[in-house]
């Protein structure tokens, strides 16, 4: 770790003064003015470090951040990104190169864009976007290190206004997925590390002082008392700030105070019309928030989540999650899923399948998909990838998944649909990891007291056929949620035997169950892998779960085949985890039906 620390340290001594800066996470980057980069990207794969280490470990001048051209014939550069070939961003490698299909390491991406004339800007400062990049990134404009970010899946923002020059620009990102024990996810998960520039970038246009983040909800169902809050980017107080929703006919001004801040001011919606969203009805209303010429555009939703003992109540009321797991990858084939088409796609077999719930495993998703599945009335469960064993005594470790869990709660914190933050999965039980995980549950909470907190546990079994739910984590969430997997990694005819003990009086999820099928193979039902095994292994779970006191949903796994380094089963997983209930290419395997005939009988259940 201390030798990471001194390269990292070098790295930025080679490549001078760093001018740019990162700075917190903009809101709703897409209401802002934004020039997207997407596109074809020129890259190099770098499997030794060669783009910024000569052949001794020291920083070399040619590093392929300076994206060096030679300048008398006989100049030797080794590199050149204008004859190098493209890929698409947002997009990952894996499935773009065959050649790079396992390939985890560094590979450098390289875009140009043309500029107009800063004094035709207008004074405007200039924020470099990522949507997210897989897992490390060092991002360079024109020669100049921007900045650095660590973690794959949320977005990260650099004012770069003073690395931009008129005209024609470079931006060069160094791009690193291999895994790490220290990182978040570590170095062992069950799924594909697509490397890349996997979502959005864009350039935003801001003023000086603009709104940096915002917050919305509806805070007391019965008096309809709404809460905003707003942070500028800069302390400056006595700024006006309009917060307008025309079709509730409500115009209200606020200021900052001395910290830039609106903080947390209530207000009763003295208005009949406000309609609630839900799954049934998931009503959005067009909001703006302005400040000067800064005019910020969202649609959001108004709605209520608790729990009241064992029930999980929505808008006051009981509602039994309908849930399946996701994995952020496309429907068809794989790769990372990256666009509101790809989203709609898997969220729509989703309700098809009779589902009011989504878990989105085990990182945050795109933006994308947490918009559309609110637009199609969809609830969310959002998770962070500390997931199996974290190196929980790291500081740095922590921090990481701290910095993750804020980046992905700031930026959708004004999602109606969200209603659950998840802080790990399947992590096993030591006096480390409960400290580092109560520090995270009291950190989210922090952040956002509107909604539950949750995380998916696993069974302790007291006996061969009495499982108890004995976590000391369970005195920190407000929902009790664990994955079981009877039928699949022990005999499926145990779960008709089953007893629970769940001793706490909290609403109880079942965040994972299911097993393995290949679509098309056909036996038996107590034939391993054929759909008639995945068939009957649903059925018993069913009958086994309705017996569980306090369920309040169920998310089982997984909505697709997903591709997995750790399935290398030849002729039935070929690198595919099949506990998907549509196959890789979205055809639906038996099991689909049993658990959409299971949830059109739950429907309506409170």
């Amino acid at each position: 770790m201390r030798r990471r620390f001194f390269l990292c340290f070098l790295w930025l001594l080679a490549c001078g003064t760093v001018v740019a800066e990162e700075v917190p996470q903009v809101a709703n980057i897409l209401s802002r003015q934004v020039t997207s980069l997407n596109g074809a990207w020129h890259y190099i794969v770098d499997v030794q470090e060669e783009g910024y280490y000569d052949y001794r470990m020291n920083p070399t001048p040619w590093g392929f951040f300076r994206n060096a051209k030679p300048q008398r014939p006989e100049d030797l550069i080794e590199y050149d990104f204008d004859k190098a070939p493209v890929m698409q961003v947002p997009g990952d490698w894996n499935t773009q190169d065959s050649q790079l299909f396992f390939y985890e390491g560094t590979v450098w991406f390289y875009k140009q864009f043309r500029l107009e004339r800063k004094e035709q800007r207008g004074g405007k400062r200039t924020l470099l976007y990522f949507g997210a990049v897989n897992y490390e990134a060092y991002v360079y404009v024109n020669g100049q290190l921007a900045g650095h970010h660590e973690g794959g899946f949320t977005p990260f923002n650099f004012d770069v206004t003073d690395l931009l020059q008129d005209g024609d620009n470079v931006v060069i990102v160094k791009v690193d997925n291999k895994r790490r024990a220290a990182h978040v996810p570590t170095l062992i998960f069950d799924w594909w590390n697509y490397g890349g520039i996997t979502r959005d970038v864009l350039l935003a246009e801001v003023n000086p002082v603009y709104i940096e983040n915002y917050s919305l909800q509806l805070t007391n169902l019965k008096t309809k008392e709404l809460s905003f809050s707003a942070q500028l980017n800069h302390k400056e107080s006595d700024k006006e700030i309009t917060l307008s929703i025309p079709e509730l006919r409500i115009k209200k001004t606020f200021k900052t105070n001395a910290e830039g801040i609106v903080h947390s001011s209530q207000f009763t919606v003295h208005s009949p019309q406000l309609k609630l969203w839900s799954p049934e009805s998931p009503i959005l209303y067009k909001v703006e928030i302005q400040m000067g010429d800064e005019v910020i555009r969202d649609e959001i939703g108004f709605r209520t989540i608790e729990t009241r003992g064992k029930q999980i109540l929505l808008n006051g009321k009981p509602v039994y999650l309908r849930g399946i797991s996701i994995h952020e990858e496309k429907a068809y084939g794989g790769g990372r899923a990256n666009s509101t088409a790809d989203a709609h796609t898997l969220l729509s077999w989703a309700k098809e399948l009779g589902c009011n719930f989504v878990r989105l495993a085990h990182y945050p998703h795109n933006e994308y998909a947490v918009r559309e599945a609110e637009r199609m009335g969809l609830l969310v469960w959002s998770e962070i990838p500390v997931y199996w064993t974290i190196a929980w005594t790291n500081p740095q470790t922590y921090q990481n998944a701290e910095r993750q869990l804020t980046d992905m709660i700031r930026r959708d914190q004004n999602r109606a649909n969200v209603i659950i933050w998840s802080i790990a999965n399947e992590t096993p039980h030591s006096a480390e990891r409960d400290t580092f995980l109560s520090r995270l549950a009291t950190k989210a909470r922090s952040l956002d007291n509107t909604r539950l907190i949750s995380m998916a546990m696993e069974v302790t079994s007291a006996s061969n056929y009495k499982n108890r739910l004995q976590d000391n984590m369970n005195e920190y969430v407000d929902v009790i949620s664990f994955n079981e997997y009877i039928g699949w990694y022990r005999d499926v005819n145990d779960a008709s035997k089953m007893e629970w003990e769940i001793p706490y009086d909290k609403p109880v999820i079942i965040s994972e169950f299911g097993g393995g099928a290949k679509y098309g193979l056909h036996g038996a039902k107590n034939q391993r892998w054929t759909e008639e095994f995945q068939e009957n292994l649903y059925r018993e779970n069913i009958a086994m779960l309705e017996k569980i006191d306090g369920l309040a949903g169920t998310t089982p796994w997984i909505l697709k085949d997903f591709r997995s380094p750790r399935r290398v089963l030849n002729g039935i997983q070929d690198y595919y985890n099949r506990k998907g209930l549509f196959s890789d290419q979205g055809e639906k395997k038996k099991a689909f039906y049993v658990l959409r005939d299971w949830y059109e009988k739950k429907r309506g259940q409170k």
